[in-house]
C-alpha cells in the first residue's frame, strides 16, 4: 500500500507535526513500507494456532500479604545526617 502525500500530511496534522517537503516524502516511503509489511503479516495463515499459543500459564506470582512490624523512629533517624524533634532536618530550599 502506497500512501499519498495528502494522507501523510493528514497524519502529521493529527500528530501536530510540522514537516518539510523532504520529511513528507521520506515519511510517505517509510510508512508505506511499514503498511506493506503488515499486509505480508496478514497473509500468514493462523487458523490452526490458538490465540494464546505463546503465553505461559497465568498464575499469581505474588507473595501473600503479611503484616509485619515497621521500623521504629530511632532506626529510621539513625542514618539521618541531622534530625531535630524526631524529624529529618534538611537545609532550606528557598533563601
Amino acid at each position: 500500500m502506497t500512501l499519498s502525500l495528502e494522507l501523510v500530511e493528514h497524519i502529521a496534522e493529527l500528530a501536530r507535526l510540522e514537516l518539510t517537503d523532504e520529511e513528507r516524502s521520506r515519511y510517505r516511503q517509510q510508512l508505506s513500507e511499514i503498511l506493506a509489511y503488515f499486509e505480508e503479516l496478514q497473509a500468514v495463515n493462523t487458523d490452526d494456532i490458538s490465540p494464546t499459543a505463546g503465553m505461559q500459564s497465568a498464575t499469581n506470582m505474588l507473595r501473600p500479604d503479611e503484616i509485619i512490624a515497621g521500623l521504629g523512629i530511632e532506626d529510621i533517624l539513625r542514618n539521618a545526617p541531622d534530625d531535630t524533634d524526631r524529624q529529618f532536618r534538611v537545609p532550606p530550599v528557598f533563601e
